[in-house]
C-alpha cells in the first residue's frame, strides 16, 4: 500500500469536492444549536392560573370599592377551570387513519408556538365580597350585580358581607 499516493488522492478529492464538504461541515455546525422546539398539545391550560386569579381579584377589588358606599373591598374567587387555550389543529383523514396534528408557527428567532385557535375564559365556581358597606342592601345588590356581570355567576354563587 502505498501511503504516499493515498494520500495525493485525498488532497485531489478534497480540492475538488471542498465546496460540497464546507456546505456539510455548515449543515452538521447548524445542527449542533440548540434551539426551542417543544410543541404545544392541542388544549393546554394556562401555566399560571394563581397569579391570573389574583389579577382578577385585584382588580375587581379596585372597581368595586368605586361603588358608592362600598368603602373598603376584598374579593375572593374560587375557579372550577382556568384560562385554556385550544391550539389549530391540521385534520389528514387519508384512508382508514385519521390524523390531527397541531399548527406550528415560527417567529423571526426560530422559537416554535402552537396557533392558538381561541382563548376560552377561566369558570368559576364562586366568589365572596367582604366590604365595609356589606350591610346595606343596595350595596350588596350592586356589588353582587357587578360581579355576576363580570364573571358570569348567577347572583347566588356571590356572597356580600359587611367588613370587620
Amino acid at each position: 500500500m502505498d501511503l504516499k499516493g493515498f494520500g495525493k488522492r485525498v488532497i485531489k478529492g478534497l480540492r475538488q469536492y471542498k465546496y460540497a464538504l464546507l456546505i456539510l461541515i455548515l449543515g452538521l455546525a447548524l445542527m449542533l444549536i440548540p434551539g426551542k422546539r417543544s410543541v404545544p398539545q392541542a388544549t393546554e391550560p394556562v401555566a399560571k392560573p394563581e397569579s391570573q386569579n389574583t389579577d382578577v381579584c385585584a382588580l375587581l377589588e379596585e372597581i368595586l370599592s368605586q361603588i358608592h358606599g362600598a368603602g373598603k373591598v376584598r374579593v375572593l374567587l374560587s375557579e372550577k377551570a382556568g384560562e385554556r387555550i385550544v391550539y389549530q389543529t391540521d385534520s389528514d383523514a387519508s384512508g382508514d387513519s385519521n390524523r390531527q396534528d397541531t399548527v406550528i408557527v415560527t417567529d423571526s428567532d426560530r422559537a416554535q408556538s402552537g396557533l392558538i385557535q381561541q382563548v376560552e375564559p377561566p369558570t368559576y365556581l364562586g366568589a365572596i365580597i367582604v366590604c365595609q358597606g356589606g350591610d346595606r342592601p343596595e350595596v350588596r345588590l350592586a356589588i353582587a350585580e357587578a360581579v355576576s356581570r363580570y364573571t358570569g355567576l348567577s347572583i347566588d354563587k356571590i356572597s356580600v358581607l359587611k367588613m370587620k
